[in-house]
């Protein structure tokens, strides 16, 4: 919303996260994408096509004490919510 009124109105960014309760910060904010998602992402369709009976938390203990990736679990899963 912040963006929309900053885009259609041509008021300031500070106006704008003042008025919607956002930080700058928060509106400055882009993640930052690695390639070693779609590494992440490619192992994860894999699993899951082989394996249909298998959740996220099979994959995850599968990906880390079976094939050695020390990936997050929080990271795996939200590219697992992207899928």
């Amino acid at each position: 919303m912040a963006e929309t009124a900053v885009a259609r109105r041509g008021i300031s960014i500070a106006l704008a996260c003042r008025t919607f309760g956002l930080s700058e910060t928060c509106y400055r904010y882009s993640p930052k994408l690695r390639p070693e998602n779609e590494e992440i992402a490619d192992l994860l369709v894999g699993l899951t096509t082989a394996r249909k009976t298998w959740g996220f938390g099979l994959c995850f203990l599968y990906l880390r004490n079976v094939r050695g990736h020390d990936w997050n679990h929080k990271r795996v899963y939200r590219i697992v919510t992207v899928l």
